[in-house]
């Protein structure tokens, strides 16, 4: 199987797996998995004093339309430069994308 279909079907089966709400998101989990996987790159977070301007602030990201968890599974499926492997499931990308819209709410 090639390597494109394997993250294509990958991509379908997170898409399919996002379409059904059977979980209530988690915005305080998110921040949590925010800060371990993403803080030393993006800026996740008010008051935080480093990050490299090669990864957009998360506060952007929010700002992104029609930003949601689906949206934000895609951008983690996309290979980035110098991005960790990062392994999340379903609920946690849910978590993440509904801490970074939080920030949306606040602003």
């Amino acid at each position: 199987m090639s390597e494109a279909f394997k993250q294509l079907f990958c991509g379908w089966c997170i898409m399919v797996a996002m379409a059904t709400p059977s979980f209530a998101a988690d915005a305080d989990h998110g921040k949590e998995i925010a800060k371990r996987w993403c803080a030393s790159c993006h800026l996740v977070e008010r008051g935080q004093t480093s990050a490299t301007d090669q990864a957009p602030p998360f506060d952007f990201l929010a700002r992104m339309p029609d930003f949601d968890a689906n949206m934000l599974a895609f951008l983690l499926l996309q290979p980035h430069p110098n991005m960790p492997s990062v392994s999340l499931n379903r609920a946690e990308v849910a978590d993440m994308a509904d801490y970074i819209l939080s920030l949306q709410r606040r602003n």
